[in-house]
């Protein structure tokens, strides 16, 4: 598509990969807190099938089509004149975590009754997974 023309192909499905093994860590190590927070117990998880392969494929591809997408915000930065770089891409990806993923995360497990801390550890999960994304496609994306 013309209008990603500029992108470097491996840096989203690198962004996309490292964000997800960053989730993978997060989640491993808050996985207590975060069932608990979820008001989900190891056996409900169990009797529900356990942990199935088609929501970690889904979750690469997620992440995968957000990098791509953040790159396009990265790709209209330049063609406006600011540079491609480390830190306007870890900018970029903190207000749009800011602007439209946290207060998502806010209003929806709001109106979903959710503990906040499921909010702070999802949310910080996203801010994690987007500045790694910002960082890799501002540092390395943009040809």
């Amino acid at each position: 598509m013309k209008f990603f023309a500029g992108l470097n192909v491996w840096a989203l499905p690198l962004a996309a990969a490292i964000s997800f093994i960053f989730g993978g860590i997060w989640y491993g190590v808050l996985s207590k807190p975060w069932m608990e927070a979820a008001n989900l117990s190891r056996e409900e998880i169990d009797k529900a099938g356990g942990m199935s392969l088609k929501p970690l494929i889904i979750t690469y591809l997620a992440q995968l089509f957000m990098a791509w997408m953040l790159a396009g915000v990265i790709l209209h930065m330049v063609k406006a004149g600011i540079p491609a770089n480390l830190k306007n891409g870890m900018i970029s990806a903190a207000f749009i975590w800011a602007g439209f993923v946290m207060t998502t995360l806010i209003v929806n497990h709001q109106f979903q009754m959710q503990k906040r801390t499921l909010t702070l550890i999802d949310g910080v999960h996203w801010l994690g997974v987007l500045l790694i994304q910002g960082a890799i496609i501002g540092a390395w994306g943009i040809l």
